[in-house]
This record gives structure tokens, sequence and C-alpha cells, in this order.
């Protein structure tokens, strides 16, 4: 019987070529990796010819959110070279860290998880051999070194040594090392002979010599445990990265994979991949650069005393040759190929839960790969296939499973969606997590819709939430859901509330049609929210300070272009007589006022004569400034051309700055210049020239406008106007 120790580094080419060499020479017939020991079940799909890595093994507590751990694996991975040579070889692999279902036991806040810091083993022997840079250190000392001149003697010396100058470790620490020790003893035990164990080069010594089993077993008696399951899921190369937060990630994952799978003339073969890509994008890279950036390559790596060219040297010389330089370039070699784009893959028969399983066929059923990297997804909702796709984004959406990102207003008319696409491997926990909810994603999402229901806190949260399950296309969440909407509308006090649901529940009625959903059951809900928000509306509006008259005025206007859309002349005449009534209140703040006064101008319920006049008196002298100033934002809100159609409001604002005294000017100045800020540059050009045309002390009639509408002229464009506004001609 033989125990030999292999102590890695958990992500390095080096390490895997090395260890990959000493298991072909010494054919051990059990190899132990430091992992999950309930990985044994599903430990032989990692032969299956479908399983490409970056692949993780995710260990999880069924039923508890974010109770879960992950262990990611390269082909570059010594543990992955491990667990393949033991299934090529007829060994039998197994996994030998302290059990999941006494790690994920543990509650956050528990005294393991206040434990020191534990040291960097790799940082300190750089930091002796002189090096300031931990990762240049290893390269140069072990992913450079030849494969068959094993560095596991040198690595657990100078691992006992850091041990010995620190405290024993303790907590979960000690329990790790006492489980894998009593593996290793398990494995003697069955009658293995020659076992090889790979771990983590700071328990290799520790490992190395077992002593008494009893302290272990001691140790690791009546530990808290919970049920957990094992499976493996795809990874991605940018999540090896020590950027993404993962603790034992490398900077460079693409650097290591291509060292790891091309050991003949790396370099080379790395700038030529650089020079490729640049020429993708329309870069110029010719070879003869190429041939002139190895050459500086392995000069810089003579000068700085390293055996071989490194990924430092190797982007210096791609700077100054391949990128001319200049730093833009490399920042395209750094994310495409330095870090990588690399989505791993699984087999389909992988053990997963009914939801995840249900997503992977919709995934190819709508040809819907989940890719690493952002992309976009524009989506023509007149396609059935499109259709299907934006469905299950949305009910992703609502189950909690961000895959996309949808970008409203993106595109035009009302049959197109545009979503940004990027699946992240921790997306897999939350698809395992919603697997409570339901075995498929419309089962799982309609569950979710009805529970959100229930606890909604206010009308708006639930309008949002009639609008996803619409969006979603799930018609047996729509009726709880909306039944709990008009329940919560009776009853609802605050006006404010009221306003903010119209818009949404207007924009489901608006594009039902397109997406071909059944939305006759809002019109009755929007009617009843319509009709309490014109009754409220004056008592809401009654004083209120400066910034909540801005933000019921905001309220005012999304109501009014919600209703607009939806061309209800009733709706649209009870509200239109609510704003009538409002904008006559005593003590209405301007903001509110000159906003209303606005929009009923707009909608032909309010002659221009009218808006003059009480503008007019927001701007006499008995009135405060700075409520004149308000009226006006109000009023010019969203567009300035109506001083541009209608001068005579331009005098009166004209006149009214005119005669302001100098102190108070200066106050108002900032509320005036944000007011004609806003204005297209066309428009404050047309403005400025009108207040030119003015005559000081001169106010224009009010038929400035320009005379009688030609209203045959009108009609001549109505067609086309219908056109673009989705109408029918």
């Amino acid at each position: 019987m033989a125990v030999r120790v292999f102590g890695i580094r958990h992500h390095g080419p080096g390490s895997a070529r090395a260890l990959g060499a000493a298991l072909d020479e010494w054919r051990p017939d059990a190899v132990l990796v430091e992992g999950p020991p309930e990985a044994a079940p599903v430990l032989s799909l990692a032969a299956d010819p479908a399983m490409r890595p970056p692949v993780a093994l995710l260990g999880y507590v069924p039923g508890r959110p974010g109770r879960a751990v992950f262990y990611p694996m390269a082909v570059w991975s010594p543990e992955w070279v491990a667990v393949r040579h033991a299934l090529d070889h007829g060994a039998e692999p197994r996994m030998i860290d302290l059990s999941l279902a006494a790690w994920l036991a543990e509650e956050p806040g528990d005294e393991d998880e206040r434990e020191a810091t534990p040291v960097d083993p790799i940082g300190r022997l750089a930091e002796a051999a002189g090096y300031d840079d931990p990762e240049r250190w290893w390269e140069d000392v072990v992913e450079h070194r030849p494969p068959e001149e094993g560095p596991w003697d040198a690595i657990a010396e100078a691992m006992a040594v850091l041990r010995a100058d620190r405290p024993p470790v303790r907590g979960r620490e000690a329990r790790r090392e006492a489980a894998m020790r009593q593996q290793i003893r398990a494995a003697v035990k069955d009658g293995r002979e020659r076992v090889a164990v790979v771990c983590g080069a700071w328990h290799a010594p520790a490992l190395a010599e077992l002593g008494p089993a009893r302290p272990d077993a001691e140790l690791l008696a009546r530990l808290p445990r919970t049920k957990v399951a094992v499976t493996w899921v795809p990874w991605t190369s940018a999540r090896l990265a020590m950027a993404s937060g993962y603790g034992a990630g490398v900077r460079s994952p693409g650097w290591y994979q291509h060292l790891y799978v091309t050991p003949d003339r790396p370099v080379e073969r790395w700038l030529a991949r650089v020079a490729r890509l640049l020429r993708a994008e329309n870069l110029d890279a010719a070879p003869a650069s190429v041939v002139e950036a190895v050459r500086l390559a392995e000069a810089l790596a003579t000068l700085r005393g390293r055996a071989l060219a490194g990924l430092a040297e190797c982007t210096d010389a791609a700077r100054a040759v391949l990128a001319h330089g200049s730093d833009l370039p490399l920042a395209l070699v750094e994310r495409k190929l330095v870090v990588g784009e690399e989505l791993g893959q699984v087999p389909p028969d992988t053990p997963m839960v009914p939801l995840a399983a249900d997503l992977a066929a919709l995934q190819r059923r709508l040809r819907l790969r989940p890719e690493p990297t952002e992309r976009v997804v524009d989506l023509d909702l007149r396609k059935e296939n499109d259709l299907a796709r934006s469905h299950l984004l949305h009910r992703l959406g609502l189950l909690g499973v961000p895959w996309g990102s949808f970008r409203p207003g993106q595109g035009t008319g009302t049959f197109r969606e545009t979503w940004v696409l990027a699946w992240e491997p921790e997306l897999s926990v939350a698809v395992i997590e919603a697997g409570g909810w339901g075995t498929t994603v419309e089962e799982a999402a309609t569950a979710r819709a009805a529970e959100l229901a229930a606890g909604a806190p206010t009308v708006g949260a639930l309008t949002a939430l009639v609008e996803q399950c619409l969006l979603a296309e799930l018609g047996a969440a729509v009726p709880p859901v909306m039944d709990a909407l008009a329940a919560r509308a009776a009853v609802a006090a605050d006006t404010g509330e009221l306003l903010d649901a119209v818009p949404p529940l207007a924009r489901v009625l608006r594009y039902g049609s397109v997406r071909k959903s059944d939305v006759s059951a809002l019109d009755r809900v929007i009617a009843g929210l319509v009709t309490r928000a014109a009754v409220g509306i004056g008592p809401a509006c009654a004083s209120l300070d400066d910034d909540s008259a801005a933000d019921m005025a905001a309220r005012v206007t999304a109501m009014t272009d919600a209703l607009a859309t939806l061309g209800r002349a009733e709706l649209r005449g009870e509200w239109s007589a609510a704003l009538g009534r409002l904008v006559d209140q005593p003590g209405l703040h301007g903001a509110v006022a000159g906003r209303v006064a606005r929009l009923l101008f707009d909608a032909g319920r309010l002659a221009a004569a009218d808006v003059a006049r009480r503008l007019s008196a927001a701007l006499s002298l008995g009135e405060e400034p700075r409520q004149g100033a308000a009226w006006v934002e109000g009023l010019l809100a969203g567009s300035g051309l109506v001083l541009v159609h209608h001068q005579f409001l331009l005098a009166a604002i004209d006149e009214w700055v005119a005669t302001v005294d100098g102190a108070v000017f200066d106050d108002l100045l900032p509320l005036l210049r944000r007011s004609f800020s806003r204005f297209e540059p066309g428009e404050r050009h047309q403005i400025g020239r009108a207040v030119r045309r003015l005559a000081p002390g001169e106010q224009a009639p009010p038929d400035a406008a320009g005379g009688e509408v030609d209203r045959q002229r009108a009609e001549a464009v109505l067609p086309l106007v219908r056109l673009l506004l989705g109408g029918r001609e």
C-alpha cells in the first residue's frame, strides 16, 4: 500500500500537465480529489463526450434559496485532470472534502464564518523569492517547468515551512482536513494499493502524515447535517477569473487554457491568435508583425530574467508591435483571449430539476442558446418563434431568473422588443430555486404570479404584475391577479397610487392585440381607476411642496398620455373634466397649474386666450415670483413650440422677465434655465428669433400664431400621420 499526495494550485496548466504525467507514470488504483463526497453519483459524467469544460459541480440544499456552492473546473484544472485520469484508466475517483451535508448545514454568521482570513501561500512564497506578483512567480516556478520535473516534493516542503510558522488551523479548515484524512484511511482500508491524493497545496503537509484516526473522528462527530443534491452545470471562462470575485480564480483563464492545450511554441501561437483577432476587427496585423512581436516577447523575457516569455511579455510585445502603442485594441484582446468567452456544456442526461429540464428543452426548441457574453436580440412579435421567445424571457424575469434584460422603447412600432441576453452560471441556482414553483416554466411563473399578487403592497405593484403576466402570456395567472387588483383599487385612498396604476394597464390594452393577449378584463378595471382618480385629484393636489408638485405634474401627464393611447372618448372626457376643475383650484401649486393648463390646451379643452389670461395672472405683480416661474415650467414642460406658434404667450413671459426685480431674478434663473434648457436646439433657435421680433413693451395679439388654418392642406397629410402612428390609412 502506498499513498502519494499531490499539492496543486486549484487552477494551473503547469500543475495539471505535471499531475497528468505523474499519474500516467504511477498508475494509481484510486484517485482522491479535494471536492464534495456527494458528487460520487455524477462523477462518471466527466467522461461523457458531451461534457465540455469549463463546468462546475453544483451542490445545493433543495428548498433553501441561497444555500449552494460551486466547484468550478476547466480542462486545465488539476482536479479535472485527476478525475478524467481515474475514469479513463479504470481507477476509482473519489471526492474527499468535508461533506456538503455538514458544510451547507452551517448558517451564515456561525463561528467559522468569523475565522481569520487564511494565509495566501503562493503570495508568501513569491514574496520570499523577490516577486511582487504571485501569479508571475507561480508561472516561472511551476507553469513553465517541464511536466517530467514534478514539483510535488518542493511544494510540500514549502507549505510545511509556511504552516509551521502559523497557528494550527481550526474551525471549518480543521474539519476539512480531518475529513480528507478519514477518506484516505477509508480508501486504504478498502484495499487500494496505490492511492493518489490531489488537494490544494496548503493542505498537502496535513494529509501526508495521517496520524491516529480518533482525533479526526471526534472532530467530525455530531456535526449538523442537511439534505443536499449535486449536479454539473455549465461554467464560463470569465467566472474562473479573479475579477469575477471567485476566491480561487486566476487573472488570465484564457491564457492558461492556451498554455495547456498548446504546449508546443505557445508564444508564437498566442501572438498569431492576437493578430487574427485584430484582423477580424479590421485592424492591421500583418504576419511580419507577428514575427517581430515574437522576437520582442522573447527579448523581454531575457531582459527580465525569465526562462520563457509569459503573458506580460506577450502583452507588452502585442501593444508595441501589433497595437502600435495603443491600449484600446488590447482591451479587446483582454476580454476575448486573456479572459476568454467560453461557456461550458453538460450532457443532456445530467441530473436536473424538472424546471431546468423544461427550460433546456425550450431553449433548444426556440433556438435561443445560452451564451456567456452579452448579445442584443431583437424580436419581431409578429413572428411566432420570436413571440414565444418573448414569452419565455418575461416568464423567467417573473421567476427571478434574469437571463435577459428588457430594453423598452427600442426599435419602431409596437411589434418589436429588444433584449440583452447573458447567461451567468449563478442563473443555474436561480432556476433550481424557482423549481419549487412548478415543473415547467409556464407552471412555475403562473404560481409565482399568484403569490406575488397575494402579497402585493400597492395598486401600482399589482398593475405592474398584470403587465408582466400579459407580456409573459400567463393566461391562468391573469384572473387571480385581476381580482386582487380590483379589490385593492376599490379601497385605495392614495390618488397618486391610482395615477401610477393606469399607464402600465393602458400599455397592455394598447399592445395586447399585437401580442395576441386577452386583455378584455382590463376595461372595467381601468374605468374604475380613472373614475376614482378623477374624483380624488383635487384633494391630492392641495398644499403641495415643490418636489411633490413636480412629482404630481409628472403623474398627471403620464395619466393623460396613457388615456390618449387608448382612444376611449368617455374616459378622456371624464379625466379632462377633472383637469378643468383642477386648473382653477385655489392655492394650486404653479407647477401643477401650468402643466394642467398646457394639457388642456393641447387637448383643445382650453382656448389660447384662457391660457394667456391664466399665465398673466400667475405672472402678475401680486403673485409670488417663484410660483410664477413654476407655472412657466409646468406650461413649457416637454416642448417649447407653444411659444413659437402662440407668441402672445411668449410676449407675456418676456414682459414678466423684464419686470422682475434683479435680486429675485437671480433666484428664479435656475428654474427658468431648467425649463428652457430641455428644449431641442431648433426650438430654442426659433424662440430666440421670435423674441427678437417682439417690440419692446409690445404684446402680440392672440391671433399672432399665423392666421386661419388651411384645413384642406392639413387634411392632406392625415393618412401619412396615421401610418406613422401605427394606424390604418
